[in-house]
């Protein structure tokens, strides 16, 4: 890290690209605007371009509208990392920032990370250290590299520590701040219960108790791009769906999977209104995910963000993969690894369903002031 050259205000620049991005970045950005000593630009890589995966985050979690949208858009990893490299480095050229702040682990964070790297700027990364040791994962070699080439390595929780050390990161880099996804939940929980989803669902009628319906997300391509794979998910999970609905909000990815492996037969819509079964609904925004899992019976998916939203949430989740990069989730929260075979998934959801409705645990600093803890270091490094 070259020592700063600016003089007035630190100047910051955060990079976000897709959804989860989003909700991680959102505190940061609220505390730091309450400090005059950072001036803060927002670049959008747009690597998430649907209206319900983005711009609608946006306006849900109070974020500022980006400085630069770059529009990147889709194509395959290659591509797409190639193509916010070769966009931001005009940008970071064109703002000057003392720092580049990337969240995350998607191909928008490796770019942003390299590029400011290879330009002689600090780099910070929020949510460091975490790893699932499969290197078949495309997230994972972005965590990977990202935590190499960064200044300022924020960590979520104490096995990022560990395994930051072990790979030979200096301990004066490292910073267990808590996690800054669920600073976004805490804030936005309340706000989320108004939401009219679940009456517009008919599991929650007025002056009635609260039906039993579940959650289901699928979009890793391990799990949504192999027929096989994806059949034996839906078939467990339609038994699971036997008493109740599944909900299932569906990445535009996987719903084309549907259609093209002939499996949409496994599924209803939501407007046939279904007591039981899986149900397909649209990709949702922000307030409304969070009101349908704060309320849901049972959470199943791939996905990394939700095994840590379902842990604060104290509902119970089965993660349809083999390994996971955030095992305080299991430790210290509500999850609990499955993998794929179809017999182990229904297996672990009855054990699941037959236990607490809701589990009160959690991993240390998730507590709502993860952003705080970083901007305070931000200030002690870059300011004092």
């Amino acid at each position: 890290m070259t020592r700063r050259q600016n003089s007035g205000p630190v100047r910051l620049l955060s990079v976000v690209g897709a959804r989860p991005n989003f909700m991680k970045l959102a505190p940061l950005a609220a505390e730091l605007a309450h400090h005059a000593e950072f001036h803060h630009t927002l670049v959008h890589t747009g690597q998430h371009y649907d209206e319900q995966l983005s711009s609608s985050f946006f306006s849900q979690l109070g974020l500022p509208r980006p400085n630069v949208n770059l529009e990147v858009g889709s194509g395959s990893h290659a591509a797409q990392t190639a193509e916010v490299m070769k966009r931001i480095e005009p940008v970071i050229e064109r703002y000057k920032p003392d720092a580049v702040i990337v969240v995350g682990d998607v191909n928008s964070t490796l770019a942003a990370a390299l590029v400011a790297a290879k330009m002689n700027i600090a780099v910070a990364h929020v949510e460091a250290g975490l790893r699932s040791f499969d290197s078949t994962m495309p997230e994972e070699i972005n965590r990977r590299v990202t935590d190499a080439v960064s200044d300022f390595l924020f960590v979520t929780e104490r096995s990022g520590v560990d395994n930051l050390l072990r790979e030979g990161a200096s301990p004066k880099k490292i910073f267990l701040v808590g996690n800054v996804m669920i600073d976004c939940l805490l804030r936005h929980r309340k706000l989320a219960s108004q939401s009219s989803l679940l009456a517009d669902l008919g599991v929650r009628a007025k002056g009635a108790s609260l039906r039993d319906y579940g959650v289901l997300t699928l979009h890793r391509p391990a799990n949504v791009d192999d027929a096989k794979v994806l059949r034996g998910i839906l078939e467990a999970v339609g038994e699971v769906a036997h008493d109740f609905p599944v909900f299932f909000p569906v990445h535009p990815r996987t719903r084309l999977n549907l259609e093209r492996f002939r499996l949409s037969r496994l599924t209803s819509e939501v407007l046939d209104r279904p007591a039981t079964g899986i149900v397909l609904l649209e990709p949702m925004g922000y307030l409304d995910f969070l009101a349908l899992n704060d309320s849901a019976r049972i959470v199943l998916t791939d996905s990394g963000g939700i095994q840590e939203e379902t842990t604060v949430l104290g509902v119970p989740c089965l993660t349809l993969r083999n390994n996971t990069e955030r095992p305080a989730t299991i430790v210290r929260g509500t999850n609990h690894l499955v993998g794929v075979e179809p017999r182990r998934i229904v297996s672990a959801a009855r054990s699941a369903l037959a236990g607490p409705r809701r589990i009160k645990r959690r991993p240390p600093l998730w507590d709502g002031h993860a952003a705080k803890r970083i901007v305070a270091v931000l200030r002690r490094l870059l300011v004092d």
